[in-house]
């Protein structure tokens, strides 16, 4: 239900009908119950009252808001991880490269892709990136805080070419390199680029100048 939750195919605002999730996933009421509740720890869903879950609205504000925290919390793993990375936290960034890389070159060569598979390999690329930072506790929150912005991409997130590809070599250059500043610089960019290309891609699909709801 989490991955349903934030790779769209439970739509942000969608009601959570029990009996239907119960089917869904073929589980008793009460489990999905204990469920619900941690989602909504997280902020994937909310507990309305007298009218049982939804799932979690999306805005314009909380889009930009969780792209500062991920860059904040990103940004220190960063560094931590390209100074204490070890040969085999190199050999992982360079393995999640690799798939990351193979399937955006297939959507650079207009090839059909599905857009769950290339978000997890997204996903897992930047990981790779900061798991060497050695603190269970900041993957932990950076892993809560992706995850809710990953929701945004799926939903409005289309790709950005040639430029995102760059931007991903840039990224493993400066690890393999345990180039700190550049590799924060590019990551800053990549992240504010990519919510602004977001935002652009909302209105155009609007057809208006709105963008996304108010919460």
């Amino acid at each position: 239900m989490r991955a349903d939750v934030i790779f769209g195919k439970l739509a942000p605002g969608a009601r959570l009908r029990l009996e239907d999730l119960r089917g869904r996933y073929g589980v008793s009421v009460p489990t999905l119950r204990e469920v619900l509740s941690r989602l909504g720890s997280e902020a994937l869903v909310v507990a309305e009252e007298q009218r049982g879950f939804s799932v979690a609205p999306i805005s314009e504000a909380n889009l930009k808001e969780l792209a500062a925290l991920r860059a904040l919390i990103e940004l220190h793993a960063l560094e931590r991880s390209f100074m204490a990375g070890d040969v085999e936290w190199k050999s992982q960034v360079v393995a999640a490269h690799h798939k990351l890389g193979r399937i955006e070159q297939r959507m650079i060569a207009g090839e059909p892709c599905d857009r769950t598979e290339w978000k997890r390999y997204d996903s897992g690329f930047h990981h790779a990136l900061i798991k060497g930072c050695g603190s269970a506790e900041l993957l932990a929150v950076h892993r809560s805080v992706f995850d809710r912005y990953l929701r945004y991409q799926m939903v409005y997130l289309t790709f950005r070419g040639q430029v995102a590809i760059d931007e991903h070599q840039t990224l493993l250059e400066a690890a393999l390199d345990r180039d700190v500043a550049r590799g924060q610089a590019v990551l800053v960019r990549h992240i504010e680029d990519g919510v602004a290309h977001a935002l652009r891609a909302h209105a155009a699909q609007n057809g208006s100048g709105t963008v996304l709801q108010p919460r």
